[in-house]
């Protein structure tokens, strides 16, 4: 008889498709805030979400806050990762968790990536994003961090009866 493993060696040595026949599928928004139409970065962390086994909806460049919240509520998504490069993203990050707030959807986790400068990062943090990705940042550490966050509110869905 084997001995049990614990989660985090199991997952170690899960593929993703047996990750993803443990949890199910974990739905993600990726989205590009303001008038930034650079969005190779947000299609490369898009296509590394997707292969590894996350469902991925992809908004295109130039939307609003609105148009993030509606799409994440519609999509019912468990994590919403925004990109920004413009250099807007206080202003925008702001706008988008207060709409958030106020659609009721602010336990949706947002992940922000871009070129952010540490200054700001704190900030960030402080406002409700729970991780801001700076240039650099493997793909690697993406998928795990947005697993791990989605994975968390279905927990908390479950214990509050809503899964």
């Amino acid at each position: 008889m084997s001995s049990p493993q614990s989660t985090s060696s199991r997952a170690k040595s899960e593929s993703p498709l047996e990750r993803l026949e443990r949890r199910g599928r974990y739905k993600v928004l990726v989205a590009k805030l303001g008038i930034d139409g650079h969005d190779r970065g947000a299609k490369v962390v898009a296509r590394a979400l997707k292969d590894a086994g996350f469902e991925v909806v992809y908004t295109g460049i130039r939307q609003t806050p609105e148009q993030v919240v509606a799409a994440a509520i519609q999509e019912d998504v468990d994590v919403i990762g925004v990109s920004i490069l413009s250099g807007a993203h206080m202003h925008h990050m702001k706008k988008l968790m207060e709409k958030l707030k106020e659609a009721g959807a602010d336990d949706i986790p947002v992940v922000l990536g871009g070129t952010i400068p540490i200054p700001d990062v704190e900030p960030l943090l402080k406002m409700g994003v729970r991780k801001v990705f700076l240039p650099g940042t493997s793909l690697k550490e993406i998928v795990e961090t947005v697993e791990k966050l989605a994975e968390e509110k279905r927990k908390r869905e479950q214990e509050l009866g809503l899964a």
